[in-house]
């Protein structure tokens, strides 16, 4: 009896601390929004509340954490920014407690990778921290980091640059060693390279009603196209990034080529100012944008890196190689092939914008010797596309029409000896 009643107190006490802990992680998770990263077992920083005031010449800008905050400050310039680099941080206030005034035009935080976060400050002109500290909250619940910016001069910003010492610690993940490769792909194998975009800090855009942000979209889409293509024999698809982290335009086209991949296909969800414009759009690489509509977005997208406070590096001059223009050309023409099989498939199927295949200079496509488009799967800007883009329905069947189309377009490679 007493053996009986000791097994039930036991097992109730399990019950009721198991029952405790889900209570604390579905309270954890409402705090959080969709922009914020998920809950690690490394037991990440929470930012649990924000506030920001000043003006053109002065602000002061003042985050609440748990516990105290490691941190570090790095200037950038052209534009002039101001990176704050944390450890992981769950960011749980709301996005309106820190919206950009004073000195800031625009402000940006969340997760780089799964050690790191990052507060990217984008000023209105040169701006220095006058005061960048911790300091313990006198309510005993936490921390504080304060940081108060103040106007300078340009020659005393660009010294701030010059005389710092940064070694941007996201740009070791240059290399692809930590990105699996396509799961026993075999020889012959068509391996393709599946980039949701944007991640972590870079939200993209935001629903017009829901607020859901294309991030979120855009894995959800490139994780169901990466298993139905899949199921494909000899085909091996991989996701570039394979949960809400950050990779900057360079390391998604390394990760396709340094896994051999025979096709890359980034997929977006965009905004337009023109909300009454819906319907998917195929883009391709050109030096010279087809519309404004395509040279709009493909300058909007080319500003994922500086979002999250890298560093703008000038491309390097091209070495004049008959070889390699043959190559890109090449390329170029068998991303044009690509784009027609998608359309081909939405054809009926699928609402598409007028001119539904257009082109301008997307950093992202620029891989020399992989076939690459860019799919705006979507506008997140119009209503009716939003529902259809959060839909499990619709979004299987996008997945099936763009596996069609890679089945035809690798089956037309094959007939002509590629």
């Amino acid at each position: 009896m007493f053996k009986r009643a000791w097994i039930a107190a036991k097992s109730a006490a399990r019950r009721s601390t198991f029952a405790r802990r889900v209570l604390a992680a579905l309270l954890a998770a409402s705090l959080l929004p969709a922009a914020a990263s998920s809950v690690e077992a490394r037991d990440p920083l929470l930012a649990y509340g924000a506030r920001i005031v000043g003006d053109d010449a002065r602000t002061r800008i003042v985050i609440d954490f748990d516990r105290e905050p490691r941190f570090s400050v790095h200037y950038i310039a052209n534009p002039e920014r101001i990176v704050v680099d944390l450890p992981a941080t769950a960011f749980g206030f709301p996005a309106k407690d820190l919206a950009a005034r004073g000195l800031f035009k625009d402000i940006r935080y969340g997760k780089m990778d799964e050690e790191s976060a990052r507060i990217v400050l984008t000023t209105t002109g040169p701006v220095k921290l006058a005061l960048a500290k911790v300091q313990a909250d006198e309510t005993g619940k936490g921390h504080r980091l304060v940081l108060d910016a103040e106007m300078i001069d340009k020659r005393a910003f660009a010294e701030l640059v010059k005389t710092q010492s940064w070694s941007d610690r996201t740009d070791a993940a240059q290399t692809t060693s930590a990105i699996p490769a396509p799961e026993k792909a075999a020889p012959g194998d068509f391996v393709i390279a599946v980039d949701a975009g944007h991640g972590g800090i870079d939200t993209g855009a935001i629903g017009v009603d829901t607020k859901t942000e294309e991030k979120q979209v855009t894995l959800a889409f490139a994780k169901a196209l990466t298993d139905r293509l899949n199921k494909e024999p000899g085909i091996k698809a991989f996701l570039t990034r394979e949960d809400d982290e950050f990779l900057s335009l360079s390391q998604r086209v390394l990760i396709a080529r340094q896994n051999h991949a025979g096709l890359f296909i980034s997929l977006h969800a965009d905004t337009l100012k023109q909300k009454d414009i819906r319907g998917a759009t195929v883009y391709t690489i050109s030096d010279k944008a087809s519309d404004k509509l395509a040279a709009d977005l493909a300058e909007r997208e080319n500003l994922s890196d500086q979002i999250a406070g890298k560093e703008t590096v000038a491309e390097p001059p091209e070495v004049a190689d008959i070889l390699l223009d043959l190559t890109r050309r090449e390329t170029q023409a068998f991303s044009i092939s690509l784009a027609e099989s998608v359309l081909n498939s939405f054809k009926d199927q699928v609402g598409t914008i007028n001119n539904p295949h257009r082109h301008a200079g997307f950093r992202v496509l620029q891989a020399p010797d992989v076939p690459s488009i860019l799919l705006e799967i979507g506008f997140l800007s119009n209503a009716e596309d939003e529902k259809l883009l959060l839909d499990d329905a619709w979004r299987g069947k996008i997945v099936g029409l763009l596996t069609d189309a890679v089945k035809r377009y690798r089956a037309a490679v094959m007939a002509n000896g590629g």
